[in-house]
């Protein structure tokens, strides 16, 4: 543990007055999700200027988030320096959770006491650890959470909830933060906010009188009867849980410049080389394609398609035809693996038929921006009820790596049978990351359905080992990659070819 003072050479009295000058407007903080940072708004379309990269290694395991504790008492500038190490990082996907969102969800009698001023907010038998703790690990294991929004006003949880999802970095803040041992074996760095007793005690003054009409009287009671004494016992005790304590009156830049330094340091040393790694991966070549592979059976029609898909002079009418005829023959063919069970109905003629229905009536479609999109009217067109959901994931052009900037998914998607849909499977590392998605989102590995027009051998092994118990389905399996990760002889930029943006010398 060490402390990070700030320069200057104002006395102690000054140095009090110039923070108090410094001080501004604090409201409850609420749980947020940085990534919105990156999102630019012109006219009426969204364009996404940063994406989250690979969370998780070659084998598909998981990175976990790193999680950065902040403690202090009430009104010592936590919030204000987890917001400042957000700005200095300047890296995408960064959520900022607050334990002011898991205050518990009060008894009639203890709503009573809230309403009268006498329930106390600052012990630790207000907050609803159990849930906090085990939101933090789901966000730190990468799964979607739910995070529950606290009214200030009426002293209970809303009935809405704010989703995030896709944490790098996660700030976590609180008065507690350091109270619950659970709590601080999740945490990666420790930071303890030192802030002058004086000067937290004006700035809660002049919070709740300006912004919640409280007079001055009731402010100053409420300090001496719980926050105080709450910061004396359960408090300022946790500073020697803080690998580091930020003296805080407004600013202290030596100090955010080192953690931001470090935590970058960190997420350096938790990166990877995913597509590179992806094309290397030494599999057995020898050895027959992975179980899980479904390739549709070869005959001379679908010869006859991959023919004329294949050819780089086929006219674009031709190559969408063909393409949208082979692309339905694939979706039938991955429809057949859903789970079936035996049913009996009456015919027209009053006579019993023993026939299949499926058991999971519920199939979502999600398909991998943009390319992924062309299979979307094939799966609609024999699977009346299928829902739609999208992924954009693109490659950065100076790390060749994939990156998320987008997804929209159903809600109950862990209740579906997820048919991921793209047209091509190359090294598998846009696929993989789509995956771990999925899974992140609570869809069982065994209900993922990844369906491609074309795969390199090479994707498939990779697919296969990292996610055994997804099923994989293609209409062939192409045996090579070049230097540059293309298929061979595959068929071209299969989404350049269909919606005419193929550039031209």
């Amino acid at each position: 543990m060490f402390r990070i003072n700030s320069s200057g050479s104002d006395s102690d009295d000054d140095f009090k007055i110039n923070c108090m000058k410094k001080s501004i407007n604090r409201v409850r903080t609420t749980s947020t999700s940085e990534k919105d940072c990156n999102i630019h708004i012109k006219g009426l379309k969204t364009i996404y200027t940063a994406g989250r990269p690979p969370w998780y290694d070659s084998a598909g395991q998981m990175n976990q988030a790193l999680i950065v504790g902040l403690c202090g008492g009430s009104a010592s500038g936590k919030t204000t320096v987890a917001k400042r190490i957000v700005e200095e990082l300047n890296v995408p996907w960064i959520s900022l959770l607050s334990m002011d969102s898991f205050y518990k969800v009060l008894t009639k009698d203890e709503l009573e006491k809230a309403n009268r001023g006498e329930y106390d907010f600052d012990h630790p038998d207000a907050y609803d650890f159990e849930l906090l703790i085990h939101t933090l690990k789901d966000l730190k294991n990468g799964k979607q959470v739910h995070i529950p929004i606290y009214n200030f006003t009426t002293s209970s949880r809303e009935t809405r909830t704010k989703t995030v999802y896709g944490a790098n970095v996660i700030i976590f803040e609180g008065i507690m933060a350091f109270c619950n041992r659970e709590l601080l074996d999740l945490m990666d760095i420790k930071i303890f906010v030192d802030t002058d007793a004086d000067i937290r005690l004006a700035r809660r003054l002049k919070r709740d009188i300006s912004e919640r009409g409280r007079n001055i009287d009731s402010v100053i009671a409420q300090y001496n009867k719980y926050v105080k004494p709450s910061f004396e016992y359960y408090i300022a005790p946790t500073m020697a849980y803080a690998d580091i304590i930020v003296p805080w009156c407004g600013q202290n830049e030596i100090a955010i410049d080192l953690i931001v330094k470090h935590v970058h340091r960190e997420l350096t040393i938790r990166g990877g080389k995913l597509r590179s790694d992806l094309a290397i991966n030494q599999h057995k070549t020898d050895e027959p394609l992975p179980c899980s592979l479904h390739k549709l059976e070869e005959t001379k029609q679908t010869k006859f398609m991959h023919t004329i898909i294949r050819n780089k002079n086929t006219p674009r009418d031709e190559f969408i035809f063909y393409s949208n005829r082979l692309m339905r023959v694939l979706i039938e063919h991955a429809l057949s693996l859903l789970p079936f069970e035996d049913v009996i109905v009456t015919t027209t003629f009053n006579h019993q038929y023993e026939g299949k229905r499926h058991a999971n009536a519920k199939v979502c479609g999600v398909s991998i921006m943009r390319a992924g999109e062309c299979l979307e009217p094939a799966l609609c067109e024999v699977y009346k009820d299928a829902i739609i959901g999208k992924i954009l994931i693109q490659t950065n052009e100076m790390t060749s790596e994939p990156e998320l900037h987008y997804l929209r998914l159903p809600s109950d998607i862990k209740n579906m049978i997820v048919l991921l849909m793209d047209t091509t499977l190359a090294t598998g590392a846009a696929a993989m990351m789509a995956i771990r998605i999925l899974l992140d989102h609570s869809v069982e590995e065994k209900n993922i359905i990844l369906v491609s027009l074309l795969m390199a051998e090479q994707g498939v092994r990779n697919i296969a080992y990292a996610f055994p118990k997804v099923r994989i389905v293609t209409t062939a399996v192409d045996p090579e990659l070049d230097d540059s990760c293309h298929i061979l002889p595959g068929f071209g930029n299969f989404g350049d070819r269909y919606f005419g943006t193929e550039k031209f010398t």
